[in-house]
């Protein structure tokens, strides 16, 4: 359904489009995964394409455990990402471009996908950008609704860089869950008690440390055993003749 004359050509692509292949054009450069996609151009590029393409409307392509994840400021300039399930990523929130697979279908209670039935937290709706447009496609008439027009689209002022998400990184669900119809939730309360229960485990942290660094250090069995082996055995003494 993505192939449609209802879906911009650089959406399909987009959504279509795998990121992160060596550029064929600098196969023999370093860092030439193609992380940016052009949206003028409807084609992704590497960092040393950049320069033909610097006055085109761009997006940086990250990537987390091997998805795809665009930045949520940026894609919101391009289309409606309401009930979208963002995170946050160094320090930015994100939402992936494609869904994800999963390792078993397990529907219990709580809030899910409305396209592929992943786990979400409330009041969330869909998992990725492409399940939104998948079910904006069977519902709706079209998505002109949905997008918005864009003249410009430049890189983030942190500039260029590979958009692999770091090992310090650590990708989680997004505090604020506020949208469109300004519901809150539950969720901003979890936060708080997991960074609450964060601080608690740095406090016992230090003091693990601290009792570490006062324990009286013992010679080791090595060293005693050849202390006493070493040492010289006196003369004895005769008893005296009475």
């Amino acid at each position: 359904m993505l192939f449609s004359s209802h879906v911009p050509r650089w959406l399909q692509v987009l959504l279509a489009e795998k990121f992160f292949n060596a550029c064929i054009v600098h196969e023999e450069a370093k860092k030439n995964e193609k992380n940016i996609f052009c949206l003028d151009c409807c084609i992704s590029i590497c960092t040393h394409c950049f320069h033909p393409h610097c006055s085109h409307k761009l997006l940086q392509i990250r990537r987390y455990v091997y998805h795809d994840v665009i930045r949520l400021d940026d894609a919101t300039k391009l289309m409606d990402c309401s009930f979208v399930q963002s995170y946050i990523t160094n320090g930015a929130k994100v939402i992936f471009i494609n869904q994800r697979p999963q390792t078993r279908q397990f529907r219990g209670s709580g809030n899910f996908c409305t396209v592929c039935d992943r786990s979400l937290q409330d009041p969330y709706l869909f998992c990725s950008l492409s399940c939104k447009v998948n079910y904006l496609l069977r519902t709706e008439d079209g998505l002109s609704k949905f997008l918005f027009e864009c003249n410009y689209l430049p890189l983030n002022d942190s500039g260029l860089d590979d958009g692999l998400v770091t090992p310090d990184s650590v990708l989680e669900p997004s505090c604020s869950t506020r949208t469109s119809s300004g519901s809150g939730g539950y969720e901003e309360v979890w936060c708080r008690a997991l960074a609450s229960t964060a601080t608690t485990m740095e406090v016992v942290r230090k003091k693990r440390t601290t009792l570490t660094v006062c324990r009286p250090t013992c010679p080791a069995v090595s060293e005693v055993s050849g202390s006493l082996m070493n040492r010289r055995k006196k003369t004895p003494q005769r008893a005296p003749l009475y």
